[in-house]
């Protein structure tokens, strides 16, 4: 036991010889740990007054983010489908089929006047086949190439070519001769760039 003691003194004597050593030799190199400062504003002396400058804290606002706008997506407009029995692929616009001798009003795919009869050109002088758009209108429009021959509500989808008021029973030269009443449905209804159809 007196032996332990001996040595526990020896060695506290030796670590405490090692510390006064170094003290007392300032050449020694000794590393002392210093934990860091808290990060404290303290106030610094300004380089003219000597008296303390106070950093005011930051008056920048805080950024916020704005809030996700929420977007709505339309559903597609379901697309229109031509009613049964019209022969044409338009949904909107004007419709006649030769062969039936019949004519159609359209809109959005549905019927909104029609059929009624409709006679088109003769053999020698044929209704053009094919998609159109009406390219102007004439209240009362006379025809100089057949001795101004009168052309009443007259629709022209093709250069010479129109849907007016004529006969039903005699066929035209390239027109579509529809009824007094059907060529001013017809006439009052289409617009300028209207699609028209002649289908066979």
């Amino acid at each position: 036991m007196a032996v332990s003691a001996i040595a526990f003194v020896g060695v506290l004597a030796s670590c405490s010889a090692g510390t006064q050593a170094a003290s007392d030799n300032p050449s020694a190199d000794v590393s002392v740990n210093v934990p860091p400062a808290a990060d404290i504003s303290s106030p610094t002396e300004s380089p003219n007054t000597g008296s303390p400058t106070v950093t005011p804290p930051s008056t920048t606002p805080p950024v916020t983010t704005p809030a996700p706008t929420k977007t709505t997506t339309q559903p597609p407009k379901p697309v229109a489908q031509v009613s049964p029995g019209v022969p044409c692929a338009i949904t909107t616009g004007a419709c006649v089929d030769l062969s039936a001798h019949k004519a159609w009003l359209l809109k959005d795919g549905e019927v909104i006047y029609g059929p009624v009869p409709a006679l088109p050109g003769r053999k020698s002088n044929p209704t053009p086949v094919g998609n159109f758009h009406v390219l102007y209108k004439e209240k009362m429009h006379y025809s100089k190439q057949f001795n101004n021959a009168p052309m009443p509500n007259s629709v022209f989808f093709y250069p010479g070519d129109a849907f007016h008021t004529g006969s039903l029973s005699t066929y035209s030269h390239g027109c579509i001769h529809l009824s007094s009443a059907a060529s001013l449905k017809f006439f009052n209804t289409l617009r300028v760039g209207d699609s028209v159809q002649v289908v066979r």
